[in-house]
């Protein structure tokens, strides 16, 4: 069996990339990456080794990943220690994001969405 170093990234078409990536860079600390890379498609967002890439919806390269889906993606989920955990809460109620709490008796995680109505999590396994 070979190993894996964990996920790369994930991949969203949005309705506006630029709104899209500024919401993240904003709301959670990414950083945009790999500026002027290929003629600006996808725009790469990233924090330590977590990275979205965003495509415009509707473009060739988002159609090429439609088409090849066969399921809707639930949410994608982050995870932080306890004490970020809590911050993030104070911080999304501070910019009237709304979010939800769920106990999953192994971790706690709140759940709310981006501007393209993607769900998005936060976890923690500090209890």
């Amino acid at each position: 069996m070979f190993e894996l170093e964990g996920l790369d990234h994930v991949a969203l078409a949005v309705r506006d990339v630029e709104r899209a990536a500024d919401w993240y860079v904003d709301v959670l600390g990414f950083e945009r990456r790999y500026h002027g890379m290929w003629e600006g498609v996808p725009v790469f967002v990233a924090r330590a080794k977590t990275a979205i890439a965003l495509f415009p919806a509707g473009s060739d390269h988002a159609n090429q990943s439609q088409s090849r889906k066969t399921h809707g993606m639930l949410h994608f989920a982050l995870r932080a220690n306890r004490k970020n955990f809590v911050a993030a809460q104070r911080d999304l109620t501070s910019r009237g994001i709304a979010f939800h709490f769920q106990d999953h008796k192994i971790s706690h995680s709140i759940y709310f969405r981006d501007p393209d109505g993607y769900e998005i999590e936060i976890t923690t396994y500090e209890l």
